[in-house]
């Protein structure tokens, strides 16, 4: 067989660099944004700042590369062995024609990992002074109104406002709902406890959820969230888990209490106790006007056996007597009234402050059952939408066959 050298139909020659774009071009338009979990392996910090290093699992791996600007933002050091997801965009290094992995941003993955970023992010924080004794506030001794940021169909609201109420009735409670677990619920508790900081007449807030693992608790061991909380102009009292749960919200909160439960009794006193606190100060305030009478009494027979004129003398004595006795009997009624009056007007204004007062009055509240996103307009929904609607009483579960906005 001959091949023949001349003139041949023309084609579209590429230079390299021309191909390698082109492939660049594919992959960043074909792949987009992406998430990936794997190990780190041959991780190395050269003197740019930079991250490199490869990604891997059982059978491939990939290079990447993680910016100073990008990892500046990390709450941990990542290390070779330790798993982590990363979001980024896939992409060619023309300069020699590999396939890399632009990471953005990397999370850890497993306990392993979080354990890891959790003591991390606790020693950078505690070396800024964020969990120093010195910080933390006193509660306020009677709130009128307590602040909640925690999920709205959970036990711990519930937990917190029955609390709350029967502890002390009448005190007002405003619930900022939040996703507690999962992608983006950092973001929406640093946002509540921003907006509980901006409503007027806010004494104390309580934040937190119930228990779980600790990926389910990460969000209140993110960075963002543990700032905010130690940033507030309001106490926050953390109640996040249980007892042998820890998180670093925890640690920068100025109280922490093991159960929101527990939350609820530490930020309002118990009417009960304040009524036995009342009954030790009239018992105290008795007590202290029968020493004052029994010693102006004694001066007084004293001194009418000092004077030529006793009966005189006696006479003033026993007037001023008199007065001290009413004295200090309308102080002692007057303790006994306005303590009175403030338990009965906290009592009624309850049902008018209670935050499911509306429920009660024929209102409900609308949430998607994929997400637990409260609605709050038709927009929020498509046909055949799954609803979960809270009322005054019970829940039921509904689905959207039309909208109209």
């Amino acid at each position: 067989m001959q091949h023949r050298l001349g003139p041949v139909t023309p084609v579209a020659v590429l230079t390299v660099s021309e191909l390698s774009q082109q492939l660049k071009t594919a992959l960043e338009i074909g792949c987009g944004e992406v998430w990936v979990g794997g190990e780190i392996s041959n991780f190395r910090v050269p003197p740019s700042g930079h991250y490199y290093f490869s990604l891997k699992d059982e059978r491939s791996q990939i290079a990447a590369v993680m910016f100073r600007s990008a990892n500046q933002a990390l709450p941990f050091r990542p290390h070779d062995g330790i798993e982590v997801i990363v979001r980024g965009r896939v992409g060619l290094y023309e300069v020699r024609g590999d396939l890399q992995l632009y990471v953005e941003t990397m999370e850890p993955r497993g306990v392993g990992s979080l354990l890891l970023a959790f003591e991390q992010l606790k020693q950078r924080l505690a070396a800024e002074g964020l969990f120093d004794s010195a910080r933390k506030r006193a509660l306020p001794l009677w709130p009128e109104a307590v602040g909640v940021a925690t999920g709205l169909t959970g036990a711990a609201v519930h937990d917190i406002v029955t609390t709350i109420r029967a502890r002390l009735p009448g005190t007002r409670i405003v619930v900022r709902p939040v996703r507690v677990q999962g992608r983006g619920a950092g973001e929406e508790i640093v946002a509540a406890l921003e907006d509980l900081n901006r409503l007027p007449g806010i004494d104390v807030i309580i934040v937190g959820r119930g228990g779980g693992s600790l990926e389910d608790l990460w969000a209140f061991n993110e960075e963002g969230v543990v700032r905010a909380v130690a940033r507030s102009r309001v106490p926050v009292v953390s109640a996040v888990g249980h007892e042998i749960d820890v998180t670093l919200t925890d640690l920068a909160a100025d109280r922490r209490a093991a159960t929101p439960t527990a939350a609820g009794a530490l930020v309002v006193p118990d009417r009960d106790e304040l009524g036995a606190q009342l009954g030790q100060l009239q018992l105290r305030l008795r007590r202290a006007t029968g020493v004052a009478v029994a010693r102006d009494r004694a001066r007084m027979a004293a001194l009418a056996r000092m004077v030529r004129h006793p009966q005189q003398l006696l006479r003033a004595q026993r007037l001023r007597l008199d007065e001290l006795v009413e004295r200090g009997q309308r102080a002692l009624d007057g303790v006994v009234r306005l303590a009175r009056q403030g338990l009965r007007g906290q009592g009624e204004r309850i049902e008018a402050l209670s935050p499911l007062a509306v429920l009660q009055r024929g209102y409900a509240i609308a949430q998607r059952v994929d997400t637990g996103q409260v609605v709050r307009r038709a927009s929020d929904v498509t046909a055949e939408d799954a609803l979960r609607l809270t009322f005054g009483r019970g829940w039921a579960r509904v689905r959207v066959e039309e909208r109209q906005e």
